[in-house]
């Protein structure tokens, strides 16, 4: 098997996402707190609710994890009827109601039965992208609109040189393997084209920033968050951990700062 092959079925392997890396809010609360230190900082669930100010009925959130955009919708919009769906019935626990289990690629929707779907940081785990993608074209209304987000090729570049140089230094060479790269599947570069095989109109609203941190920590928490993954990297996952801290402390100590360079973004489609 090829290492993009590897890669692919890490993310794609629905005992490891529903077992271990999804099982909890847990690790997906800690990359998404890593944004807190971002400038500019972008409402993504502020976003989102804006793009859908003129969506009337049922709003479906295909792979809805902790259920962070519900909760925002159920506060602004009382008035549409919000479904979570995720594969992980763990996750689903923190979720508000009505939520159910579900794979994206068969989604427990009739035709045309949402007037909206998000599908926010997820498509990379579909197995089959473009199935999921005219999946998500079937269960849409006449009309409607889903969203869809994920991250640039280039997003958090200095991460994953954090991530070689300390898994690098623990297995006594320069370099050490790369980490997965959740985005490689379903990036910011790539979206537009497999979205646009099923939806007329794709608009794509790019979110750059810069992560600016004083204290290593959530830096360390955001990499300890892919342990799930780690035994496909071949590298003592806590030991790697600790040289990452090791680092980045240096570099705070004398730069006075870490910074990580972001790219992520939204992708709006209607018919």
């Amino acid at each position: 098997m090829t290492d993009a092959a590897r890669h692919d079925e890490a993310l794609t392997d629905r005992s490891l996402l529903a077992g271990r890396a999804y099982k909890s809010g847990r690790d997906l609360l800690a990359r998404q707190s890593l944004y807190q230190w971002q400038s500019p900082r972008h409402d993504l669930p502020g976003l989102v609710a804006e793009q859908l100010r003129r969506v009337r009925g049922t709003v479906v959130d295909v792979g809805c994890g902790n259920g962070k955009f519900i909760r925002r919708l159920r506060e602004f919009r009382p008035d549409l009827r919000l479904l979570g769906l995720d594969i992980s019935e763990g996750i689903l626990a923190e979720v508000p109601g009505p939520v159910a289990v579900a794979d994206v690629a068969r989604l427990p929707l009739p035709d045309g039965g949402a007037n909206a779907l998000l599908a926010l940081h997820m498509l990379y785990h579909a197995e089959d992208i473009p199935r999921a993608v005219a999946e998500l074209g079937r269960a849409l209304a006449e009309g409607g609109t889903v969203i869809a987000s994920t991250n640039s090729e280039r997003d958090k570049a200095e991460l994953d040189e954090l991530w070689q140089r300390a898994s690098g230094d623990i297995l006594g060479r320069e370099r050490g393997p790369s980490r997965i790269s959740l985005s490689a599947r379903f990036s910011l570069e790539e979206a537009p084209s497999l979205l646009g095989a099923v939806f007329g109109t794709v608009g794509v609203l790019e979110l750059p920033g810069t992560i600016t941190v004083t204290d290593p920590a959530p830096v360390i928490a955001h990499m300890a968050s892919y342990q799930a993954w780690a035994d496909r990297c071949g590298v003592p996952f806590d030991a790697m951990i600790q040289r990452a801290e090791e680092i980045v402390s240096q570099r705070i100590e004398k730069q006075g700062r870490f910074e990580i360079t972001c790219l992520g973004g939204l992708l709006v489609c209607r018919r």
